[in-house]
């Protein structure tokens, strides 16, 4: 029989951080021993135990450790991280530790060190001359680079439950089509204000079927109005947006009247012809071209925007990525700063861009789909909640509440 004694502080009482520490050890078939409690008085005051964890095997008790390290807990016996060379271009050490998007330290030399730019499913290079630590992506990845590998000597700190009652709070998980939302996302305007004035940034994540539904121009106005500061979308979303300003249709269908016109399949071909015809989408908007619509208003405000390509896309547009990895690179240069991720009809963009926001980062999916608006969560990004709604009644109504 293995055993290790863990700590664990903070509010781990009414965040259910500890019950959950006890439900992760039993479902993995260990045992514990509560050798201490703290139990704060109020609810700003922090608690604090200690465990004594027990397992059939080293090998068992390793795995128990590096599953309840991800909640906080963390060995009473302080190490130092286990540091193993990169041998080969774009490829961790075979133990490599593969990160969450909690906010993570290491303790390298005595000290514990904030792993910069934390996101879930990458690891975690030390340089050992400074002790800086950063989270880093398995293609980014050089030969020489030494991988934290292993779970000691790692510290996560796992979300609490907010002090004050937030829209985060209230809202809980996913808000069902049939249950109201009026009052929801009034909360949800004061958090956006809130966030704007901190000298945060809000991200949206969107699909093209905001076009298709007739929710760009509210869109437009959160851009506009200075409620978006960087716009994530695939050449979907920037097509159809350029083919409704330019011909009043998406996908040949006249937004104004819901009715096909004729030769219309081929507006969005002719809209993707002539951004390529002079070289970029701030080209058109420069020579008057693009005129309205979502990307003109991201040019026109400067909000910067990455449209990410995929093997479907028709042209594509010459602002579209078209390599995968440098798409990754372009997002991950805007998320530093974000305080709020909006993402409206998106599954791949969505869940690509969770993939890379750390915990603290407010996130809601909006889906008139009910499986997409619990993928997020399901994919890790634990953070996320969810609002079952078609793109037209929630943008509209998040425009009326902030009074645009």
């Amino acid at each position: 029989m293995a055993s290790e004694i863990v700590q664990i502080q903070g509010h781990i009482i009414d965040s259910l951080i500890l019950p959950k520490i006890l439900d992760e050890i039993m479902d993995l078939d260990g045992t514990f021993e509560i050798l201490e409690i703290a139990i704060g008085k109020r609810k700003t005051d922090p608690s604090r135990a200690r465990l004594r964890i027990h397992a059939e095997s080293l090998r068992h008790l390793d795995h128990i450790l590096k599953r309840v390290a991800r909640l906080g807990a963390v060995p009473a016996s302080l190490r130092d991280v286990h540091l193993v060379r990169a041998t080969k271009e774009g490829v961790f050490p075979p133990a490599f530790y593969s990160t969450t998007n909690l906010s993570t330290d290491v303790r390298f030399r005595g000290r514990w060190r904030k792993v910069e730019r934390i996101e879930m499913d990458c690891g975690i290079v030390v340089d050992p001359i400074t002790g800086r630590a950063r989270c880093a992506p398995m293609a980014s990845i050089r030969k020489g680079d030494w991988v934290v590998c292993g779970a000691e000597g790692i510290k996560v700190t796992p979300l609490e439950r907010a002090r004050q009652a937030e829209v985060f709070q209230f809202m809980g998980s996913a808000v069902s089509s049939e249950k109201p939302k009026g009052q929801l996302i009034q909360r949800l305007a004061r958090e956006m204000r809130t966030i704007r004035r901190a000298g945060q940034k809000i991200l949206v994540v969107a699909g093209p079927a905001v076009v298709h539904t007739g929710s760009g121009p509210y869109l437009e106005r959160l851009i506009r109005a200075g409620f978006v500061h960087a716009l994530f979308a695939g050449n979907g979303l920037a097509t159809h947006d350029i083919e409704s300003a330019l011909y009043g249709t998406s996908l040949g269908v006249r937004l104004d009247r819901g009715e096909a016109v004729k030769d219309g399949h081929d507006h969005h071909m002719r809209a993707i012809n002539t951004i390529r015809h002079v070289g970029s989408i701030r080209g058109a908007v420069r020579r008057g071209i693009l005129k309205r619509g979502i990307m003109h208003a991201c040019v026109t405000r400067r909000v910067p925007f990455v449209l990410s390509g995929s093997v479907r896309d028709d042209g594509p547009l010459p602002d579209v990525i078209t390599d995968t990895l440098e798409a990754q690179e372009a997002m991950r240069r805007l998320i530093p700063g974000v305080g709020m991720a909006l993402m409206i009809a998106s599954t791949l963009h969505a869940i690509a861009t969770g993939n890379m926001l750390p915990a603290t980062v407010k996130t809601i999916c909006v889906d008139i789909n009910p499986a997409v608006v619990t993928k997020l969560s399901d994919r890790g990004t634990f953070q996320g909640i969810g609002i079952v709604s078609d793109s037209e009644s929630f943008l509209r109504e998040l425009c009326s509440a902030l009074r645009l």
